[in-house]
């Protein structure tokens, strides 16, 4: 990911970085949330994942604080093959952000599921988490190996001096985060 990324997220990210005033917490005007933060080097110990209708629509806190991240990675398909191998995987943290532990399994199925399947599998993930807030979390970047695959929330460092820090939900690639790290959106 080289060079700087422009995308329109919800109408609310440009060039890595957030529209004043898009979202509640103060993002995009130098309010910075105490735990999204990045070390010297840019690294960041901790990013936020608004809660949205799309790949971060099941994020959140259970009641006793804990954070959630609900989601489906996936490994693309191998030797030409447009056929995914995909995964439900639960990430769990502490009510500081805190990686906890990892609940990955693999969705067996010929096909990729169609979007009602997907949803019966969310809800019942979500039943064993019991009553759960959907909203805004802030966790720090992780990696676990399961299948064969790295998965989480992975800080890529940059490659050259025209690159910048970013933190991947792999494996899949499928949402990429860049500073500013509290604002909680990312690119897809």
């Amino acid at each position: 990911m080289a060079g700087v990324i422009v995308s329109l997220v919800a109408g609310t990210c440009f060039a890595g970085g957030c529209i004043p005033g898009a979202f509640d917490d103060g993002c995009g005007t130098g309010a910075k949330p105490a735990l999204a933060a990045s070390d010297e080097e840019g690294r960041p110990s901790r990013i936020a994942i608004n809660h949205d209708d799309f790949d971060a629509r099941y994020v959140g806190r259970l009641t006793d604080g804990r954070q959630f991240f609900l989601t489906t990675p996936f490994l693309p398909g191998k030797d030409g093959s447009d056929i995914n191998q995909d995964f439900m995987a639960v990430y769990l943290f502490d009510r500081d952000g805190r990686f906890l532990e990892a609940k990955i399994d693999e969705l067996n199925v010929p096909d990729s599921l169609d979007g009602a399947e997907v949803e019966q599998v969310y809800q019942a993930r979500l039943k064993e988490l019991g009553e759960v807030t959907f909203g805004r979390i802030e966790v720090e970047p992780f990696a676990v190996t399961r299948f064969g695959a790295e998965f989480g929330l992975i800080a890529q460092a940059p490659e050259d001096l025209d690159d910048i820090w970013w933190v991947t939900a792999e494996p899949g690639n499928y949402m990429a985060f860049a500073a500013p790290w509290d604002c909680g959106i990312y690119d897809t």
